[in-house]
């Protein structure tokens, strides 16, 4: 058995790992999985602020124990894991897509006079730098109010921690995941708009063509699983944070909608979204010590892993 370290990972961003390693799937493939936990000693605070990811450290959760040579892996969405590619001391690099397709919502409290996307020109939203409901928020801000009037702040990671500000009164609108996205709609919020997006793993030098392709075989069987029975799966969603949250502890299945969990096989980062991502990444100021993006990625690596993942 080769022993593998991942960083933790939330459902909305791992469920196809998450069932693999409760399954007995990573074992199947002769891998030993050991969770490290990322948000250990982790400050989750808001900061109104701090305005750009460039006063902050891409390396607050996802990645830090990684950087400290105590993981051997983590996955997380694929804008972040460029920035934190470009930055690492530890040689990583990314070695392909992860196979949950995360949903997001951004949302605006029960009282607010926010209904359309438009209407949040030069409101304050609060997201998680260097975090996928960071970028999304770009991404779906910019197709409804010009770039000047895209007003963020500092949140951060975990959406009950930016779901509490916002009832708070503290910021107008916040970007969301499941199963908080859920809890949110219960509470009265509105969702304004939402999006899917992609994650990556990113690996070091220890993890080889060989061990990345085990891992994908367990994880495509997961894959398999879920789309045959969503239903049966979205209890993660809940019990995942449940433990230390009552209100979502008091959540039921029957609350969450199956149409915001899509999983599909991993599979490499296709060259022309690569250089998409890239480009869109160099069009917000970040990626800037970076020529190409073929620099953030084991190329080569990722081919081999995934043809024999098939």
């Amino acid at each position: 058995m080769k022993k593998l370290i991942l960083e933790t990972t939330a459902p909305f961003q791992g469920l196809p790992e998450l069932v693999a390693y409760h399954e007995g799937l990573f074992e199947r493939e002769g891998l030993e999985v050991e969770w490290a936990d990322r948000d250990a000693g982790v400050a989750k605070k808001l900061d109104t602020n701090i305005t750009s990811p460039k006063e902050v450290d891409p390396f607050t959760s996802h990645g830090r124990l990684f950087e400290q040579g105590r993981a051997d892996m983590y996955n997380a969405c694929e804008w972040g894991n460029y920035c934190r590619v470009q930055e690492t001391g530890k040689g990583s690099r990314q070695l392909g897509r992860r196979a949950i397709v995360s949903f997001a919502g951004m949302v605006v409290a029960p009282d607010s006079p926010v209904y359309t996307p438009q209407q949040l020109a030069n409101r304050v939203v609060a997201v998680p730098f260097y975090f996928g409901t960071h970028y999304i928020a770009l991404h779906m801000l910019e197709g409804f109010v010009g770039r000047d009037e895209i007003k963020l702040c500092a949140a951060p990671n975990g959406s009950r921690y930016r779901l509490k500000a916002l009832l708070d009164g503290e910021v107008e609108a916040v970007t969301l995941t499941e199963p908080h996205l859920t809890l949110a709609e219960k509470k009265g919020c509105r969702m304004v708009c939402s999006a899917f997006f992609h994650g990556t793993e990113v690996a070091s030098e220890r993890v080889d063509a060989d061990t990345y392709a085990a891992f994908n075989r367990a994880v495509r069987e997961a894959v398999r699983r879920i789309n045959a029975n969503k239903r049966a799966y979205l209890h993660y969603f809940i019990d995942y944070h449940g433990k230390t949250d009552p209100e979502i502890a008091a959540l039921k299945v029957e609350d969450l909608r199956e149409s915001r969990l899509v999983v599909c096989d991993p599979a490499p980062i296709p060259l022309d979204e690569m250089q998409r991502t890239y480009d869109w990444l160099k069009s917000w100021g970040m990626l800037e010590e970076t020529a190409s993006p073929l620099q953030l990625v084991n190329f080569e690596l990722q081919q081999q892993a995934h043809q024999a993942a098939e």
